[in-house]
C-alpha cells in the first residue's frame, strides 16, 4: 500500500475515534444528567429510608433526600406533603394578621351590647376627668350638672330602649354634633334608632376614662403559641426530606410546637377565669407549664418519633389538653350565674372537640387506612390533622375575645 493511502487510512481512523469520544462523552454527560432527574424525582414509599417511612398507606409521591434548594422550591410543585406544607402556612398567616388586628383594635372597641357592668363602673368614675377629656371633643358642653345626668341616668337605664329619658334627647344631639357631624346631620331626627345609635358614640367616648384594660400578655402568648405551632409543622413537613438529621431536628420542633400551642391554649382561660382568685390561677398556670416542658423534653427522645409511637403521641397530646377539663369545670362552679362562663365554654368545648378529631384522625390514619394509595396527594390524615388543629385554635381566640370584654368591663 502506497505510504499516502497509508496516511489517509491513518487519518481516517484518529477522525472516527475523536468522534466516537465526543459521542460517548455526550452521551455520558445526558445518561448523568437523566440520574441526576431520577434522584431528585418522587419515588414510591418502598424506596424510601427507614426514617422517612411513616404512614405505609401512603404508596406514592414522597420526596427522598433532595438538595436543599430543591426542597424549598417542592413547596410549589405537587407531593404528598405538599398540603402539609400549605395548611398550617396559611393558618400561620392568619393568626399572624389576628395578632396584628388584635394590637391594634380590639383594646380600643367598645362592644355597646356588652356593656352590661357599665352602671356599676360609672358609679366610681372620675366625672371631672370624663369631663376634662369631653371638653375638646364637645366645645359646646355648657355645664358639669349636665355629664352628671347623663351619669345617673346611663346608671339606672342603660338597657332601655328610651334612653335618657329625663335628659333632652335635643339637648344630647347638640353636644353629640360637634363631634358626630357625619352621624346626625339632621338636628331634628328624635327616632330611636338614631338615639341608640347614639349609645354606641356615648359609648366609646367615655369608656376609655372608665375602663382599665386589663393585662394581654395571656391572650398574645396563646397568639404566639399558635404561631410557632403552625410554622414549626409547615416547616418540618418542607425540610424533613433533605436528610436523617435535618429531619430528627424538624420532627422534635414539630412536637414541641404542638406542646407550645396546646400548653398556651390553657392560658387565656385560667388566667381571665381566675384572676381573682391568685392562689389557683398560679396553681393552674404552674401545672400545664410544667406539663408542657415535660412533653417537649419527652418529645425529644429518638424512640418518640418511631411509627409505633404514633399512638402513644397522639394519646400524650390528647391527655395534655383534656387536663383543662379540670379548671373549666372550676370556672364554672364560681361563675355559674355569668353568662360569659358558659359562652367561653361553649367555645373552648368546641375547640376540644375539633382538637380531639384531630388526634383521633392522627392516630388512626383514616381515611387512606380504608383506601390505601388513594389519598396520597389529597385527603389523607394528617392533611385533616392540620385543618381541624387551625380550626380548633381559630374557635380558641374567639373565645379570648369574650374573655378580654368580660374582664376589661367587670374586672374582678
Amino acid at each position: 500500500m502506497a505510504p499516502t493511502a497509508v496516511a489517509t487510512a491513518e487519518e481516517a481512523e484518529r477522525l472516527a475515534a475523536a468522534a466516537w469520544g465526543e459521542e460517548g462523552e455526550e452521551e455520558g454527560k445526558r445518561g448523568a444528567g437523566m440520574k441526576r432527574r431520577k434522584r431528585y424525582g418522587l419515588v414510591e414509599y418502598r424506596a424510601l429510608p427507614g426514617y422517612l417511612r411513616d404512614n405505609e398507606y401512603i404508596h406514592r409521591h414522597y420526596r427522598c433526600e433532595w438538595p436543599l434548594p430543591q426542597v424549598l422550591l417542592s413547596a410549589f410543585s405537587i407531593h404528598n406533603e405538599t398540603l402539609n406544607v400549605w395548611t398550617h402556612l396559611i393558618g400561620f398567616f392568619i393568626f399572624l394578621a389576628l395578632t396584628i388586628y388584635t394590637a391594634t383594635q380590639v383594646p380600643n372597641v367598645v362592644d355597646i351590647q356588652s356593656l352590661k357592668h357599665l352602671p356599676d363602673v360609672l358609679r366610681n368614675a372620675d366625672i371631672h376627668k370624663i369631663q376634662a377629656e369631653l371638653v375638646s371633643c364637645l366645645p359646646s358642653l355648657p355645664h358639669l350638672s349636665d355629664l352628671e345626668k347623663l351619669k345617673d341616668e346611663l346608671k339606672s337605664s342603660w338597657n332601655s330602649m328610651e334612653v335618657l329619658p329625663s335628659l333632652s334627647r335635643w339637648h344630647l344631639l347638640e353636644l353629640l354634633s360637634n363631634c358626630l357631624p357625619h352621624r346626625f346631620t339632621h338636628t331634628n331626627e328624635t327616632s330611636l334608632s338614631v338615639l341608640q345609635s347614639m349609645k354606641d358614640d356615648i359609648a366609646n367616648m367615655i369608656a376609655p376614662e372608665l375602663i382599665r384594660p386589663i393585662a394581654r400578655w395571656p391572650f398574645f402568648a396563646f397568639l404566639g403559641g399558635a404561631m410557632f405551632c403552625l410554622l414549626a409543622s409547615s416547616t418540618c413537613h418542607l425540610l424533613s426530606c433533605h436528610s436523617r438529621r435535618l429531619a430528627y431536628i424538624m420532627l422534635r420542633l414539630d412536637y414541641a410546637g404542638i406542646a407550645a400551642l396546646i400548653a398556651t391554649s390553657f392560658y387565656p382561660p385560667v388566667y381571665y377565669s381566675f384572676m381573682c382568685y391568685p392562689f389557683f390561677c398560679n396553681l393552674y398556670l404552674s401545672f400545664i407549664t410544667i406539663l408542657g416542658v415535660a412533653t417537649i423534653a419527652f418529645s425529644l427522645l429518638p424512640v418518640f418519633q418511631n411509627p409505633e409511637f404514633r399512638t402513644i403521641r397522639a394519646c400524650l397530646f390528647f391527655g395534655m389538653g383534656a387536663s383543662g377539663v379540670i379548671p373549666v369545670l372550676h370556672k364554672l362552679v364560681l361563675f355559674w350565674h355569668q353568662p360569659e362562663a358558659l359562652h367561653t365554654t361553649g367555645y373552648e368545648v368546641l375547640m376540644g372537640l375539633f382538637y380531639g378529631l384531630g388526634a383521633l384522625v392522627y392516630a388512626t390514619r383514616v381515611p387512606e387506612r380504608w383506601m390505601p394509595g388513594k389519598f396520597d396527594i389529597a385527603g389523607h390524615s394528617h392533611q385533616l390533622f392540620h385543618i381541624l388543629v387551625v380550626a380548633g385554635a381559630y374557635t380558641h381566640y374567639h373565645a379570648g375575645l369574650v374573655y378580654l370584654k368580660w374582664r376589661d368591663l367587670q374586672g374582678c
